[in-house]
């Protein structure tokens, strides 16, 4: 049977999990990381792309990435992709075309569908519609059957069907002793715990952040409270039972002094950020655009500026996206009826890398957050280039300058705050197990 190769020849390869960032030609056969050199190093190379020559010799498929940064393909632990059951605002199909335009060749999705995500049958429903797939999908079951957080799901079935994880995103588990019981068994089957860190009886009716803007805007206010209460909660739980908790969407400077201090202590919890957290502030609602309304609410500038902290200094492992496609019917209504989230798949690298543009996140962390650090999370197979490693690639032209517009994104959701923003950095070629699954269009 002959091989399959791919030869990417000329780029700056920077792989956060293993030190890696220089010049070289990576060499892949079927679907794994066969090899990586420095140029020329590595043998003639003769062939242009999708021509033949170069390392993989005839045949090969070769692409050459001078100017470009070639780093392991993109991590987003935090994707609704809605099917089934809601497949007017994403599908499977959709969902995964906006990934790998977005540089994602894994994404986790979440588990509230209709029917909710709580048992073998419905994870083996979406691992056969993701089958084939320009991203790799990987199930999240729920915590508690239909989301209701009154029993526990069985877990081992989950994992058994290829769930990667256990959440109730959408709906915290408000029963402590329910979310004991998970993070225990999550030390049995080795299923992390992802929380969504809000206390309802705290947040109340709120529909944005709790402060001078929502006062002045006469909307109702979620305080930081009802996170960090949470977030202390989960954290005291994790550190009781030792078992695997990971802290979704933190947006308050309370959640991550509590996470920081808490792996001092040696607690196995691990978080995420999404771009528009780190990117935006409750000022950006005087509008009352319902584009800008999420839970977690955008916060106070602080709030902001302790989640950039936190990303680089490490206390926030993570960067994912929470992309929540909704349709108009969702979004174009008066806010307090509006429904919360934003999509994100395909900004999100453009957003990460303004940030590293405006000196905030060094470039290796940023890229460390979306690749290695949501693989080590979730004990995944992923995030890195190393040799005999799955030949998942994103190449990225870090010097592409484009403007977000929502009627050419992929995804069946528009429900963006970054209309209009400029961006520089992008992904201009998508590869999952060494096929090109996407490649941008050139002007």
């Amino acid at each position: 049977m002959k091989m399959k190769k791919l030869f990417i020849k000329n780029g700056r390869l920077l792989d956060p999990a293993t030190g890696i960032d220089g010049k070289f030609d990576i060499v892949i056969m079927d679907g794994r990381i066969a090899s990586m050199t420095p140029p020329g190093k590595g043998g003639k190379d003769t062939g242009g792309e999708g021509g033949e020559g170069g390392e993989g010799g005839k045949g090969s498929e070769v692409i050459d990435a001078k100017g470009l940064l070639v780093v392991p393909g993109l991590i987003d632990l935090h994707t609704h992709l809605r099917e089934p059951g809601f497949e007017y605002k994403e599908t499977i199909e959709s969902g995964t075309a906006a990934a790998a335009a977005g540089g994602f060749t894994t994404v986790l999705c979440m588990a509230n569908t209709e029917p909710v995500n709580d048992n073998g049958s419905v994870t083996r429903l979406i691992i056969r519609k993701a089958a084939d797939a320009p991203a790799r999908v990987l199930p999240v079951g729920a915590v508690s059957q239909g989301l209701r957080g009154k029993v526990l799901t069985e877990m081992a079935e989950l994992k058994e069907a290829g769930c990667a994880a256990v959440s109730d995103d959408g709906m915290p588990v408000t029963d402590g002793g329910l979310m004991r019981r998970a993070l225990e068994y999550s030390t049995i089957f080795d299923l992390p715990v992802i929380s969504h860190a809000e206390e309802l009886s705290i947040a109340g009716e709120g529909v944005m952040n709790e402060g001078e803007v929502s006062t002045r805007l006469g909307l109702k206010g979620i305080p930081n409270a009802s996170e960090d209460s949470m977030v202390a909660r989960d954290i005291a739980l994790a550190e009781l039972t030792g078992g695997r908790l990971h802290v979704a969407h933190v947006s308050t400077r309370g959640a991550v002094e509590l996470i920081r201090a808490a792996k001092k202590r040696g607690v196995a919890v691990t978080a995420e950020a999404t771009p528009h957290h780190l990117t935006l502030d409750h000022g950006a609602l005087k509008g009352y655009d319902t584009n800008f309304k999420m839970s977690p609410p955008l916060r106070v500038p602080e709030d902001v500026e302790a989640l950039r902290k936190g990303v680089a200094d490490g206390t926030i492992d993570c960067i994912a996206t929470d992309h929540a496609p909704h349709s108009s019917v969702e979004k174009d209504v008066e806010f307090d009826a509006a429904a919360n989230g934003v999509v994100g798949l395909e900004t999100a690298l453009g957003l990460v890398l303004k940030l590293v543009d405006g000196g905030v996140l060094e470039l290796a962390t940023a890229i460390r957050a979306m690749t290695s650090n949501p693989a080590r999370a979730m004990g995944l197979d992923a995030g890195s280039l190393k040799v005999g490693s799955p030949a998942d690639v994103t190449i990225v032209d870090l010097g592409l300058k484009w403007t977000v517009e929502p009627s050419k994104f992929r995804s069946k959701g528009k429900n963006t705050p970054f209309t209009g923003w400029k961006l520089k950095g992008a992904a201009v070629k998508t590869i999952l197990n060494g096929k090109v699954v996407y490649s941008r269009a050139k002007k």
